[in-house]
């Protein structure tokens, strides 16, 4: 993928991998600072199922060398790519908002049409402000819909929500080319690189996270912990980065 090409041509110092945790739900990659992915499911199976022979070796690696993977197409070594990718990104998270992605949406968004790729906790409050608030999964649940319905509700949507696992499996660029170029767009959720370079890219709004206390979060990963769980720990804060903020509001406003 073109963005994550252009942030790896961008990191300026490489580092060590000092440690990696895979976990049910988040692989966690040391260097620089304690980098997020999701884990997919077809991460485990891989890695597990089929052997890829690397187990073990990674701390053998670079952080760069180790993040390269997710451009292989490798389902096995995503996860591991781009938590490696945002253990190298340096970022000082005080001078962004310790804000809530789905808080900021439900703000600027009311009574908006609203898309969402993915699933997030915690919807009840932002689809009371929405005008219509439409899920839109690969593997839909009751209410949602399925990811063939794209086509018909993002050109439809002021603001489209997208989880960043879409860079795990390759299909940001389809969403976002399925957009309006108007449209608010914000990529969410702990496997966000918070590279402005996004901002190139039509993404408004990155919400990721940034880890604050090592130890506490790689004892979570690796017992299997949600994200939920993890941030309750204390151990994670939430980081927004915000292209243009007054440019959002009189998109929406108009």
């Amino acid at each position: 993928m073109e963005v994550l090409k252009r942030i790896m041509e961008n990191i300026e110092d490489d580092a060590p991998v000092e440690h990696v945790r895979r976990g049910l739900h988040w692989t966690a990659v040391v260097s620089r600072r304690v980098g997020l992915a999701s884990t997919m499911a077809q991460d485990l199976m891989c890695s597990h199922g089929h052997g890829e022979g690397r187990e073990g070796s990674f701390t053998e690696m670079s952080a760069l060398a180790l993040a390269r993977h997710c451009l292989d197409g490798n389902t096995g070594l995503a996860s591991l790519g781009l938590a490696a990718i945002n253990s190298l990104i340096e970022i000082d998270a005080n001078r962004y908002a310790d804000v809530d992605g789905l808080q900021m949406a439900s703000d600027v968004g009311k009574g908006k049409n609203i898309s969402i790729i993915g699933h997030f906790p915690r919807l009840d409050a932002l689809a009371k402000e929405a005008g219509n608030l439409w899920i839109i999964e690969k593997r839909p649940r009751p209410g949602d819909y399925p990811e063939e319905d794209g086509s018909v509700y993002l050109p439809q949507s002021d603001i489209v929500i997208i989880s960043s696992t879409t860079l795990l499996n390759n299909t940001l660029p389809g969403i976002l080319g399925l957009c309006r170029p108007d449209s608010v767009k914000m990529l969410l959720g702990p496997t966000t690189p918070l590279s402005e370079i996004f901002f190139d890219y039509g993404i408004d709004v990155l919400a990721g996270s940034v880890v604050t206390q090592k130890e506490v979060v790689l004892r979570s990963v690796g017992e299997g912990a949600s994200f939920m769980q993890i941030k309750r720990t204390g151990g994670i804060r939430f980081v927004t980065m915000i292209k243009d903020y007054d440019d959002i509001v009189r998109r929406l406003s108009a």
